[in-house]
């Protein structure tokens, strides 16, 4: 018999939950709402899906959570984290979290020092590091902070530096006192990636939680299993690995549709539109994985460079609100969220919503009481679905590269609401279990590794550091647990850098395969 692997991910609306055979097969599927507490919604979904399910078949479980993103949007939970920037004196100037949010600094950021070090771009030592300087501020944290985040300027080109300042932050406060380095979290660009970092190290409690809450879920039904988080570049680490990285999760959930959207409508290229019960997400797929943003992410106010997909989400879903009013109908952006099943008029309740409008319109059907909406007026319905499909429309017109046609695939609870026909789409795509692409995505997902660092084309030659780059990415996605004999080469970008001597090139190349078994 085929082994088994379980996809769960949490929603602001629902969490949903697959069951998901060797063969990429759906065996069973479930959504329940997103409960209070989220962890009670993942064990919720977790005992509906695998119920009439032979346990000793499963072997793994792949959860993508919200927790994470909700902690910093909502300022709850975070840690007060030491900053510690090894940059002195090339980067004095700006103090760590400088840009922050007033409430979030308050929130998140104690003591901060810059202290020597640093590289070049190339990985040439600007200054030595001053073990002396780590030493006192490992002191005056003590007893400060929950976590230590820590970044030294062109890390990703050279980490020695951190590694070793990690080295003596253990020596200082222990081997298990959290520490978070900035060549794990981010990308070339130090503000940005220090940023990271310290939302990072904030995180720690709250990824700590997570995974505990969900082995508990899973140990409680009686699964051992290999258990997996979801990244925001669509692929896994383990749920060790999470509580070390967990902002490497806070974008996984539109992700996980995408990936799951493309695996059930069989395209590795085409637009993909998520609708749930309170947004509609819109990316595109390359070669079967989300296009990353090249600009810099605000998470919660700050600027980061961690990788996340490139995606517009816009206030429109099967909760959104309507009111109809003098001069027209205004939609949205609130939304009713998971109470729709009991806020709806087609549910018995009392708030108009688009699937209110969307059962009207025939578009929705089977969720709820279509007579309940008898009352609604035809021009309402008609306006309100205009709207609808003048926002869609506007979706695909700015995440799409060029003129030319190309697929949509719908998914999402709230996918009924988007229109068969749409002017530069060339097909608009419902699969199966489309309702549950994000859990499906969640359970198929691979495992990555990436290098991103500035060559000297002049030195080795263009060839050879792309065959090095290529060769650490695939090393690094087989420690992340990918099957080394399945290992690909998802992405190669070069940007060269014209103002640097000796060719300098940035390179950044991606692999990714399936899990080992």
């Amino acid at each position: 018999m085929s082994r088994l692997k379980i996809g769960i991910d949490v929603g602001g609306t629902n969490t949903d939950a697959v069951v998901v055979d060797e063969d990429g097969n759906v065996i069973a599927s479930t959504k329940s709402a997103t409960t209070l507490d989220p962890s009670d919604g993942i064990a919720k979904a977790l005992s509906e899906v695998i119920a009439g399910v032979d346990k000793s078949r499963i072997t793994q479980a792949m959860l993508g959570t919200t927790h994470p993103a909700n902690a910093i949007i909502q300022r709850k939970n975070l840690q007060i984290v030491g900053v510690l920037r090894l940059a002195a004196p090339s980067s004095l100037a700006i103090r760590p979290g400088a840009a922050w949010p007033k409430d979030l600094h308050a929130s998140v950021i104690g003591p901060a020092a810059i202290v020597g070090g640093g590289y070049e771009y190339d990985g040439r030592e600007i200054a030595p590091l001053d073990e002396k300087a780590i030493r006192e501020f490992a002191k005056l944290c003590k007893g400060k902070v929950s976590a230590i985040a820590v970044s030294c300027a062109f890390a990703p080109a050279n980490y020695d530096q951190e590694l070793r300042a990690g080295a003596i932050l253990a020596e200082e406060l222990g081997n298990d006192f959290p520490v978070s380095l900035s060549h794990l979290v981010g990308q070339i660009g130090l503000l940005e990636r220090e940023n990271a970092t310290i939302l990072n190290a904030s995180l720690f409690g709250v990824a700590e939680g997570v995974v505990n809450g969900f082995h508990n879920a899973l140990l409680s039904h009686g699964l051992n299993v290999d258990s997996f988080l979801t990244q925001n570049d669509g692929t896994l680490m383990s749920a060790e690995e999470a509580i070390r990285l967990p902002i490497l999760t806070v974008g996984s959930g539109p992700t996980n549709s995408m990936r799951g959207a493309c695996a059930l409508a069989k395209l590795s290229d085409a637009l993909v539109i998520d609708v749930g019960g309170t947004s509609a997400d819109c990316g595109i797929l390359v070669d079967g994985f989300p296009r990353e943003s090249a600009a810099a992410i605000e998470v919660g106010g700050v600027r980061t460079n961690f990788r996340m997909p490139d995606l517009i989400s816009i206030g429109l879903g099967g909760g959104t609100i309507v009111r109809p009013e003098i001069d027209g109908v205004k939609c949205g952006p609130d939304s009713v969220g998971y109470k729709v099943i009991t806020e709806a008029l087609i549910n018995g309740g009392s708030t108009l919503t688009l699937s209110d409008i969307s059962t009207k319109g025939g578009r929705l059907s089977g969720f709820g009481d279509a007579s309940k909406v008898s009352d609604v007026g035809d021009d309402v319905v008609k306006q309100a679905l205009a709207w609808v499909d003048e926002q869609i429309q506007i979706l695909c017109d700015r995440m799409k590269a060029s003129r030319s046609s190309m697929p949509l695939i719908a998914v999402g609870g709230g996918s009924h609401l988007i229109p068969k026909h749409i002017p530069g789409i060339a097909e608009v795509i419902t699969p199966n279990h489309h309702s549950v692409a994000n859990a499906f995505g969640a359970a198929i997902a691979e495992a990555s590794g990436t290098v991103d660092r500035v060559y000297r084309y002049a030195e080795q030659g263009r060839d050879a550091c792309l065959d090095e780059a290529r060769r650490l990415a695939t090393e690094a996605a087989v420690r992340a647990g990918a099957d080394a004999d399945h290992v690909r080469i998802t992405a190669v970008i070069e940007v060269p850098m014209s103002y640097l001597p000796g060719q300098g090139c940035r390179v950044q190349v991606k692999a990714a395969g399936p899990l080992a078994n």
